[in-house]
């Protein structure tokens, strides 16, 4: 009898976690099919060319049924690169030496003490990052360099490289630490110092998967909106420094998907600008497996 009820539990739990993941699995789809039926839209609805969508500057959508507006959205996708990257350059150096700092200098205090502080950045709103950068680093930066405004993609680089800081941190601290000992091991045997080890050794080693930590930052980077929405200038030009005004793709959604007209031109133009997005993660998800399958094999 007790036999008979383990095995009714154990079954009951087999349906229910994979009832969860199947269902997980349809979300997924069902999102990226509902994505791609309101963002192709533009192309089929309004006959306008994935071309000028990707490499025209000319942003001036329909906001009604008819079309003949203009849908280039050069100046949004320029505007994420630049912020990304420019926050990628900021997180990446202090990130790396922290993981470094964290499980090769000090373990102890790095895994009880800084690795959960870092975590905590994890928890924190977005909308706070904003409104910490936009009422103390926005007027910081236009004090400094003696600017107009502080808003700009300076601004923003600094408000994502924030908020990516503990993703790459983390991720990067955990590739080091599974490094295995043998490693250290070896070159402190053939004579190698600890700064050594850690160049020539464990950080080639870990490679794969402070790679796979830097992806993951980037695709929260790109996927931010309203921390970068408070703080970019929100202006429709191309940025020509870094303190530049500018805007980016998740801004300019965020920004006007409530006042377009569903069905409309623009509202079409800004669903594939949100499909362009997802194209970009799910780029990062497959170079993340791909670098995930490459360190299996390595192994």
């Amino acid at each position: 009898m007790k036999g008979k009820h383990m095995v009714r539990r154990e079954y009951l739990g087999r349906v229910v976690v994979t009832a969860f993941g199947l269902l997980m699995i349809v979300i997924t789809f069902a999102i990226g099919i509902f994505l791609a039926y309101k963002g192709i839209g533009t192309f089929t609805t309004y006959k306008h060319s994935v071309g000028e969508f990707l490499f025209s500057s000319n942003w001036d959508p329909a906001d009604d049924f008819t079309g003949g507006g203009a849908v280039g959205a050069a100046i949004f996708i320029v505007g994420s690169l630049c912020t990304c990257g420019l926050a990628l350059l900021i997180a990446l150096p202090g990130s790396i030496a922290s993981a470094i700092f964290m499980t090769e200098i000090s373990p102890r205090f790095g895994t009880r003490i800084f690795q959960p502080a870092a975590e905590i950045f994890v928890g924190i709103p977005s909308v706070v990052y904003g409104w910490v950068g936009m009422s103390v680093l926005v007027p910081f930066i236009r004090k400094v360099f003696h600017l107009q405004v502080g808003y700009g993609v300076l601004s923003a680089a600094i408000v994502l490289a924030i908020m990516i800081y503990p993703s790459i941190t983390t991720v990067s601290a955990d590739a080091i630490r599974s490094v295995s000992k043998t490693y250290r091991e070896a070159a402190y045997g053939l004579g190698a110092t600890r700064w050594q080890t850690i160049y020539k050794t464990v950080l080639p080693a870990a490679k794969s998967g402070i790679f796979t930590g830097i992806i993951l930052g980037l695709a929260r980077a790109f996927g931010e909106a309203l921390a970068v929405a408070m703080v970019i200038g929100q202006r429709k030009a191309f940025p020509t420094s870094i303190f530049s005004p500018t805007t980016n793709l998740t801004a300019t959604i965020a920004a006007d998907m409530g006042g377009a007209a569903e069905g409309g031109e623009y509202n079409t133009a800004l669903w594939t600008m949100a499909l362009l997005l997802l194209l970009i993660s799910l780029l990062f998800i497959f170079l993340v497996h791909a670098i995930s399958g490459k360190e299996g094999k390595e192994k």
